[in-house]
């Protein structure tokens, strides 16, 4: 396999193991922008290449094709022959093989330029829509330390790169890891030493539990053969300081679980809270587990504007609590609110959004399909003393009927902000049929988004557009649209 090259200091080219003959290779190929999922793009005698592997436009590459259509391929960088000219040195030492922070090697000015222009594409090309000007993009203050949860998993074999492997003589030493996955490889574990996505003690918290249990020769997680103690670390860090940890493991052996974390308290003091969860599925999901309380409250306080939100071990939470305030303003302001309005907040979720427009709004009412989500929202609409706001558990196709209509009022704006599947095409059909005057469509997935929007297209019409990024270093970006009911 080739691995993702690393770019250093000098930023000389590297070249990568021996191409397969029966291989097709491109070479010397031109790199001029960026397609969907953060592909680099090209374009070669009429046909688009779409690039893999961190190179960035600009740059001059040989690629291995794994896909090759009459006018389109699909491969990856396996030789750079010259670098772009706005290139900089990335700023973490597992860049090229983390699968988070792929474009480091970009200002932070280049990256929202192609992420404005990947939400113009998408609506334009995917929705083929008569669009407004679109606002420029709203880019984050902090492009380090922004994320406010990150999932650790252990692994009692580390991956290890051709560089580390060559050190090592060629042989290949086996030892344990507590980090992130390799892209597209399931049972690989990236060994992570200092990550730039959160602000300590997070880093220290992580080297904390892995260098104890190491030391105190604790089982790491084999997750081909399903056998070991230790799966997964989630730490939440929020503004307000409070700090939530729980530790997943396979089965209860309370006497290493007791020692673990009171060393980890006494290492970390300003941990507020500790929980730990028993998983002994094959998946790694614990939305059916019950995470246990060792030390504090058993959950965190978030704070958005003045608004306090509690948030379990299991509750959705936006990842970016800085832009998550402004990504949350941006969607009050398209409302328009005046005090009059019935709002229905759409995969509400822990009602977060539906609670910061509710000062604006006479009602609001909240749909998730999650029981659990429904009753944290309540729960923060209480803390907020929010007396305006219902929530509902259940699926709105079969929630919002007239009876339910004429109980809680027609929708005078309709807010919706669902995963990045987007809205089921039966959700679609119920707001045409609602006809609300206004929807706000809140999206993380512009190509998604853009589909959904060309059905509404039928009767609504698209007012404002802005994409808010997130998540600075990746390709991803969240997009507000305003829609407005033809007349």
């Amino acid at each position: 396999m080739l691995y993702p090259f690393k770019i250093n200091d000098s930023l000389n080219p590297v070249t990568f193991a021996a191409v397969r003959k029966k291989n097709v290779v491109l070479e010397n190929v031109p790199v001029s922008g960026y397609a969907a999922e953060g592909k680099a793009l090209a374009r070669q005698d009429g046909k688009v290449i779409f690039i893999e592997g961190g190179v960035m436009p600009g740059d001059i590459v040989d690629v291995r094709l794994s896909k090759n259509k009459k006018d389109w391929a699909e491969g990856k960088a396996i030789h750079i022959h010259s670098y772009s000219d706005k290139r900089i040195t990335p700023f973490c030492q597992h860049f090229g093989v983390c699968g988070g922070c792929k474009w480091q090697m970009m200002p932070y000015s280049l990256q929202l330029e192609y992420k404005q222009q990947q939400v113009a594409d998408h609506l334009q090309r995917i929705g083929r829509l008569q669009l407004p000007e679109m606002s420029p993009i709203l880019g984050s203050a902090h492009t380090q330390h922004y994320r406010n949860k990150l999932e650790f998993t252990f692994s009692n074999k580390a991956y290890l790169t051709n560089e580390e492997i060559q050190a090592n003589n060629g042989e290949i030493p086996v030892k344990p890891a507590l980090g992130f996955h390799v892209p597209k490889l399931f049972d690989k574990v990236l060994d992570i030493n200092t990550c730039y996505l959160m602000q300590e003690p997070v880093n220290l918290i992580r080297n904390t539990i892995r260098d104890y249990a190491i030391s105190h020769d604790l089982s790491f997680y084999n997750i081909r053969s399903q056998e070991g103690w230790l799966r997964n670390l989630v730490v939440r860090l929020c503004t307000t300081g409070e700090i939530m940890v729980n530790l997943v493991i396979h089965h209860e052996d309370k006497a290493n679980r007791v020692a673990l974390l009171d060393h980890l308290l006494k290492t970390v003091p300003a941990i507020t809270t500790v929980l730990y969860t028993l998983n002994p599925k094959k998946n790694d999901s614990i939305f059916d587990l019950e995470p246990k309380i060792y030390f504090g409250k058993g959950y965190a306080e978030e704070k958005l504007e003045d608004f306090v939100f509690k948030i379990g071990p299991k509750s959705f939470f936006q990842t970016n609590t800085y832009q998550g305030e402004v990504l949350y303003r941006v969607t009050r302001d398209f409302a328009g609110l005046t005090g009059n309005e019935v709002v229905y907040d759409l995969y509400c979720g822990t009602g977060s959004i539906g609670i910061f427009v509710s000062r604006k709004a006479r009602k609001v009412v909240g749909i998730e399909l999650i029981k659990e989500a429904i009753d944290d929202a309540r729960e923060n609409a209480a803390m907020n003393n929010v007396d305006n706001a219902e929530f509902f558990a259940g699926d709105v196709v079969d929630i919002c009927n007239d009876e339910f209509f004429a109980h809680h009022g027609q929708p005078d704006v309709i807010i919706t902000d669902p995963p990045r599947a987007g809205m089921h095409e039966k959700l679609v059909d119920k707001l045409l049929e609602i006809g609300a005057p206004k929807i706000v469509y809140v999206s993380c997935n512009p190509a998604t988004q853009a589909r959904d929007l060309a059905l509404l297209d039928a009767l609504y019409t698209v007012e404002k557009v802005q994409p808010v990024d997130m998540f600075p270093h990746t390709h991803h970006i969240e997009n507000v649209v305003l829609l407005k009911k033809r007349s």
